[in-house]
């Protein structure tokens, strides 16, 4: 099933900001900042696509960073830093003025 254009830009962003894939220690923070930004259902659509290009342990580490990021709060600098490689990436919800001083000159 096709996601709608607005999930589909999420995951071309994604691949964009994360062009060799989205690390494991960045899976929380990910998935933290976006479900302050897309409903549950738009986040699994998301995990499902991003799963389905991946292996199983890929799909397995994405339905268990989802799990807990609904039970975890992750560390600010950890939201920080995803943010900041998101925005690299043209992600629109990590806008620059998001991000603190130090951040801005961090690559």
């Amino acid at each position: 099933m096709a996601l709608p254009p607005v999930l589909a830009s999420v995951i071309d962003w994604l691949r964009a900001g994360y062009p060799e894939g989205v690390p494991d220690v960045d899976y929380i923070p990910l998935f933290a900042l976006l479900g302050s930004e897309l409903t549950d259902a738009d986040i699994n659509a998301i995990a499902d696509e991003l799963a389905a290009s991946g292996d199983e342990s890929t799909a397995q580490g994405i339905r268990n960073a989802i799990e807990k990021a609904s039970h975890e709060k992750p560390l600010d600098v950890d939201v920080a830093r995803v943010r900041a490689r998101l925005a690299a990436g043209g992600w629109p919800l990590a806008k620059a003025d998001q991000l603190t001083p130090a951040e801005h000159t961090a690559d």
